[in-house]
């Protein structure tokens, strides 16, 4: 893996593109797709919808035939499989904003049955409610307008294997991506990387928001995305996260003193920002649904980033982690939270991992 500390260093890697364009990013074998009826035999073969871009019906093949695919409705599009050993380093994606809370993203290495990253799109990538977001994190950038890039590095050693789900209710057009992989060993000691959504509306009184639990084995923690939605007014993040390490009980070892200050903000944000490592956006006061308005108040949709590069939360056995809701009720007392409350949880471990807990229907997931 290349960073700037070693980026001089010749290595024996092979660089390939996983794209509309080469769907097994085959040498010598990208933008090949030709303006017919009849599918590229790559195309059915990994069984994405055929279709070409007219666009280029007078210039024909070489001339950006198929940039993008259709994921039908109902249907599970593979946009990757591969043999390893490899790694990911970089996805990116665009889509209509509307379909980031229907399109649900699944990744699965060596073979499992199983994902090890199971989220709606928009909220892998740190838009959490159905808008797209400007986001200048280091693993995690979302630029004008909505172009969707992630830069964690996610090893395999057999293979990988990439889908889209599509649960809306019409065909899914204008669906871009590309993948880029190096293709090269990958050392004993790397980790798989894993990412699981989970959604709670409303959070129960008096329980805590659960972001992740059920992490059984080796590895650590590398980032936690949130979309907060409040269902009461007032300032909404008194609540402490908490990591539970290897058999903590009731106590947990990793015990934060806000909300806001595990995003790295201070006393109520008070200011949208985005940094490599840490951000928070008020969806409200950025006018995303319409006329602006004041923060901290029913209705305000809050997305929320932290990844724990320089900082990783580790463990040996198990990892569970939380959030208390607390806001203020009146005579200065906490009040537990029944807020709407989505997250994204972020880490690497050794395979195997437990079997996820099944993902919410469409009506579970939609922002509402």
């Amino acid at each position: 893996m290349f960073d700037l500390s070693n980026i001089t260093r010749v290595t024996e890697g092979t660089t390939r593109l996983f794209s509309p364009e080469n769907v097994y990013a085959e040498k010598g074998k990208g933008g090949m797709a030709d303006t017919v009826d009849a599918p590229q035999e790559e195309v059915a073969k990994i069984g994405q919808q055929w279709e070409n871009n007219k666009a280029a019906r007078e210039l024909g093949q070489k001339w950006k035939v198929r940039p993008c695919i259709t994921i039908p409705v109902g249907h599970t599009a593979t946009i990757m499989d591969t043999a390893g050993p490899g790694r990911i380093t970089h996805i990116w994606f665009t889509v209509d904003q509307k379909r980031f809370r229907d399109l649900i993203l699944r990744m699965y290495w060596d073979g499992e049955a199983e994902p090890s990253v199971e989220s709606p799109v928009g909220d892998f990538f740190c838009c959490g409610f159905s808008k797209a977001l400007a986001i200048t994190a280091l693993p995690i950038n979302v630029n004008p307008t909505g172009g969707m890039n992630s830069y964690f590095p996610m090893p395999f050693r057999q293979s990988a294997r990439i889908t889209v789900e599509n649960r809306g209710v019409e065909d899914c057009g204008g669906f871009f991506y590309a993948i880029s992989m190096d293709e090269a060993p990958v050392a004993d000691d790397e980790a798989y990387f894993h990412a699981k959504f989970r959604r709670t509306n409303p959070l129960p009184y008096g329980e805590d928001y659960l972001i992740i639990d059920g992490i059984k084995g080796a590895g650590h923690y590398v980032g936690t995305q949130i979309a907060w939605q409040q269902n009461s007014n007032g300032w909404w993040g008194e609540g402490e996260v908490k990591a539970f390490i290897d058999g903590d009980k009731e106590f947990p070892s990793y015990c934060g003193t806000g909300t806001e200050d595990y995003f790295g903000g201070a006393w109520c944000y008070n200011a949208n920002y985005s940094a490599p490592f840490l951000g928070y956006q008020d969806l409200m006061t950025l006018g995303l649904f319409g006329q602006k308005r004041e923060t901290n108040v029913a209705g305000n949709r809050h997305s929320m980033y932290r990844f724990h590069i320089m900082d990783p939360i580790r463990f040996k056995k198990d990892l569970r982690i939380v959030v208390q809701a607390i806001g203020w009720r009146s005579e200065w007392r906490y009040l537990p939270l029944q807020d709407d409350i989505s997250s994204v949880a972020y880490w690497y471990q050794s395979e195997p991992h437990v079997k996820f807990e099944k993902l919410g229907g469409r009506n579970a997931l939609e922002v509402i």
